[in-house]
């Protein structure tokens, strides 16, 4: 929108209304792009034009994607990446950036959860979830906005939450992975800032159970299944296109005055707890 020199009233900006959503041409990097919600998200640019590098450690896995993707219409290509591993972070950004002329978003999607009860938490499975679900978000981001910053023409970055990153979870064993993602909200908050000179916006996408083949054996229960609904101000389960939309809308110019924020896909569940 723009304002008229000689009245207050605002002019409509219809080329900018047009482009709200578009993400035609865009250079996507999707760490983590073939896991139950990655995989959604890969497509969910890939249909709006842009072009997803997808990167995980299985190589399979992600080439079968890339291929579907491409063999449908779009553009994809796929990179072995075990982000726990910070050399390889810098090694497979720097390829990726080289290959596609540069990273215009980061959606990062990788994480895990391994649950243990406080008391029987080992050192290295918090050291596991810790690396996988925090460290690899530091040096993912760091590697890609490297990148942006020397190409100054800005950029987005996107990481997949959850609602446990503000809600703790009774009866279980959610300890290193509250923390993480917990954590991680406050690594998105100090990038924003970090960032936002050159340009370059920080936000988290935090859902709660999304119906995938993830958590069928979940929603399978039907005790569980009854909980979740219960406790859902919707009264329903997600769907990944719902998550989808979100990342979309952060990463197109519909969101380019959003930063240092983490939008929480829930039904209202992080509202009423």
């Amino acid at each position: 929108m723009t304002h008229a020199t000689d009245t207050l009233a605002i002019e409509p900006d219809l080329v900018a209304i047009d482009n709200l959503f578009n993400l035609k041409g865009k250079k996507v990097f999707l760490p983590g792009g073939y896991g139950a919600l990655g995989e959604a998200i890969a497509w969910g640019f890939a249909r709006r034009g842009a072009h997803v590098a997808i990167a995980g450690p299985n190589h399979d896995r992600g080439a079968q994607l890339a291929a579907t993707i491409t063999s449908n219409g779009g553009s994809a290509t796929s990179y072995v990446l075990d982000a726990r591993d910070t050399d390889a972070i810098a090694v497979v950004t720097d390829k990726i950036a080289g290959d596609l002329g540069g990273v215009d978003v980061l959606v990062n999607c990788v994480g895990i959860q391994k649950e243990q009860k406080l008391l029987d938490v080992t050192p290295q499975t918090f050291d596991d979830v810790y690396e996988t679900n925090l460290r690899s978000a530091m040096f993912l981001s760091q590697s890609v906005a490297r990148h942006q910053i020397a190409a100054d023409r800005g950029g987005r970055h996107i990481h997949l939450l959850s609602v446990r990153s503000q809600l703790a979870l009774r009866d279980r064993g959610y300890s290193a992975y509250c923390a993480t993602k917990g954590a991680l909200v406050m690594l998105v908050k100090q990038h924003a800032m970090e960032l936002a000179p050159h340009g370059i916006t920080v936000n988290g996408v935090a859902p709660t159970f999304i119906r995938s083949e993830r958590i069928r054996p979940h929603l399978e229960r039907e005790k569980f299944h009854d909980f979740i609904l219960e406790r859902n101000p919707l009264g329903r389960i997600g769907d990944p296109i719902e998550v989808v939309g979100q990342v979309l809308a952060l990463a197109a110019p519909a969101g380019s005055y959003i930063t240092g924020q983490v939008v929480y896909i829930d039904g209202g569940v992080t509202a009423c707890q």
